[in-house]
């Protein structure tokens, strides 16, 4: 490698969003199941993100460490208030880009899975910034 070292401030910022990716996906999807069927069990989590029941009890666990969800065994699964404010700005952020990706001309497929990774990765400023361009677009 030549020149000079990149600076390690990006990465840094990319390795702790990618820590509380995950995090943020098991919210958002445990606030949506809850608003669909009133209720959020742990083989709902197992279908949704086809993943092992094992890998969502695990999961579940650092949810419960963090202080973001409240359950028993083998019981439903619910948002604490902070679990629940961090779903609702990653549904949030998840719309913005959405948006953004749908108005500059992003097909649907394509706008739905980019916008499922690039979420976790924008910045507020970014996306105040997609925010007025979705507006003068429209």
């Amino acid at each position: 490698m030549t020149g000079s070292p990149r600076p390690a401030a990006p990465f840094r910022r990319t390795r702790n969003d990618h820590a509380s990716e995950t995090a943020e996906d098991y919210v958002e999807a445990i606030s949506d199941v809850i608003g669909e069927k009133g209720q959020c069990r742990a083989a709902d989590l197992v279908r949704l993100f086809g993943v092992s029941a094992v890998t969502v009890s695990k999961t579940v666990g650092r949810l419960r460490a963090a202080g973001l969800v409240d359950a028993e065994p083998y019981g439903p699964l619910e948002l604490t208030a902070k679990g629940q404010k961090l779903a609702d700005a990653s549904r949030r952020r998840h719309e913005v880009v959405l948006d953004f990706l749908r108005a500059i001309g992003v097909s649907e497929a394509t706008a739905q899975i980019d916008a499922e990774g690039i979420e976790h990765h924008v910045s507020d400023e970014t996306l105040k910034r997609m925010k007025s361009l979705i507006k003068k677009l429209r």
